[in-house]
């Protein structure tokens, strides 16, 4: 349960999330967050928070090729995130098809949705939402994107959305954007 946002703005990737840890109907706001930076890449997780903590703390995301970023992020990024996962006994198997969590990347003045069976996506639309507030979420984005408000603005618009009609969803929320 959680509400990961990102978009895109001028070359910049922002991400948003909140603090909810969700278990059946037992909700617990977490201090751990759920977006960070690392290396180039900016980062929000759902499915897991031990997933989260990996690709956090044991991750070590390859250097970007910048000239074939959607090739790369679906072979050698999405490579190197599946052994960690595995090294760090998270990689479901099942008939021979792994299955991994589901993530928000931003890298390079792109955002991709890497999914369960880590397939990579980048939305025509600049922006996108994983969890089970995304629907909200997107709706947010969706009807904030020709008003001029600031990224920021529309990703705590949409994230707020997400808390007020989605029971999995808390804030406090976290915004985190690609190094300079």
């Amino acid at each position: 349960m959680t509400a990961i946002v990102g978009l895109v703005h001028e070359g910049t990737v922002i991400i948003g999330g909140d603090s909810a840890g969700v278990s059946g109907y037992s909700l617990t706001v977490r201090a751990d967050q759920k977006v960070f930076a690392t290396g180039p890449y900016v980062m929000g997780f759902t499915s897991s928070f031990r997933m989260g903590q990996l690709l956090r703390w044991a991750f070590e995301p390859p250097e970007p090729d910048t000239e074939q970023l959607e090739r790369f992020m679906a072979t050698t990024f999405v490579d190197a995130v599946r052994e960690t996962l595995k090294a760090g006994g998270w990689l479901k198997k099942d008939s021979d098809q792994e299955e991994g969590g589901v993530f928000l990347v931003g890298v390079a003045g792109r955002l991709f949705t890497v999914l369960q069976d880590f397939q990579v996506g980048e939305a025509a639309d600049g922006y996108a939402a994983a969890g089970c507030g995304d629907d909200i979420a997107i709706g947010a984005l969706y009807a904030t994107a020709k008003l001029g408000m600031e990224p920021a603005a529309r990703l705590a618009c949409a994230l707020s959305a997400a808390e007020r009609f989605s029971a999995g969803v808390r804030g406090p929320f976290t915004l985190v954007r690609t190094p300079d």
